[in-house]
């Protein structure tokens, strides 16, 4: 597992993994363009998401960002963008529509807006429902390459439903009363709300470690098994250790020290 300063090469669909503890900025605008498949990150949000004061997180640091992953991705790749919004004086920021409107000035499509929901979540004393979700944004450049859906069950799997006008009258030689019936199928695909138990990953000092099966459906769902993940606010290595379970190339950047030995020793032991 490469942890140097500088990108090395890569040999693709061989699980390789590199990670590099510095400013992500430092990377996306050195790198080879058009290298990234897909992108799965949750960035330091309105202060939401603390990274020990190592950096600073605020517009422009968020736009040089933002382009920069326009530089990395491939056409037809993908960046899965989890954010939220902060309760200011009584309003919601509204960040996080700002920063996909940006992807979109960056050429990006808004290929989806998924919601990140919370079987359990933190109560709060306000004067408003309690917040159980955050937003997932899906980016493409131009149409995604991949595209393998979760599916769900069906609850009424194997009933039988009529189709059209079975019982229309004959309008012409032509036309024939025919009743159609179809069979539900045992599986469908998933809507865009994603639900997750939350706080069950290992414990790590880091304070906003999502879920490790968000990592693993996204990269399931927008990559193959020859692609490459990045993710670029690192944080404690869950991108990564999903990456690696499911066989993927990985590069991941984290600016904070510790929060990067977490990852290395996470990434490492999966």
């Amino acid at each position: 597992m490469a942890t140097t300063a500088e990108p090395q090469s890569r040999s693709k669909g061989k699980g390789m993994i590199e990670i590099l503890n510095k400013d992500c900025r430092e990377y996306l605008f050195v790198c080879e363009p058009n290298s990234v498949d897909l992108t799965v990150t949750s960035p330091p949000y309105d202060n939401l998401r603390a990274y020990n004061k190592t950096s600073t997180w605020g517009w422009p640091e968020f736009s040089a960002i933002a382009a920069g992953l326009w530089r990395v991705t491939k056409p037809g790749g993908v960046v899965v963008w989890v954010v939220a919004d902060s309760t200011i004086k009584g309003s919601e920021s509204g960040s996080s529509f700002e920063q996909a409107l940006f992807f979109k000035k960056c050429g990006f499509n808004l290929h989806d807006t998924m919601i990140y929901a919370k079987n359990s979540y933190m109560p709060l004393t306000h004067n408003r429902y309690e917040q159980a979700f955050e937003y997932t944004f899906v980016f493409s450049k131009g149409k995604p390459t991949y595209f393998y859906p979760k599916m769900v069950d069906c609850v009424t799997a194997g009933t039988k439903r009529n189709r059209g006008g079975s019982k229309a009258k004959e309008l012409t030689y032509a036309e024939r009363c025919r009743e159609e019936r179809t069979v539900v199928r045992p599986k469908k695909q998933a809507p865009n709300i994603f639900y997750y138990d939350v706080g069950k990953n290992e414990k790590t000092i880091h304070n906003a470690v999502f879920p490790e099966k968000l990592a693993h459906d996204h990269i399931s769902t927008w990559s193959d098994k020859p692609c490459v993940v990045f993710d670029p606010f690192m944080g404690s290595g869950t991108t990564g250790v999903a990456a690696k379970q499911l066989n993927r190339d990985f590069i991941g950047i984290e600016i904070d020290p510790e929060y990067f030995e977490i990852a290395k020793h996470r990434i490492k032991a999966a």
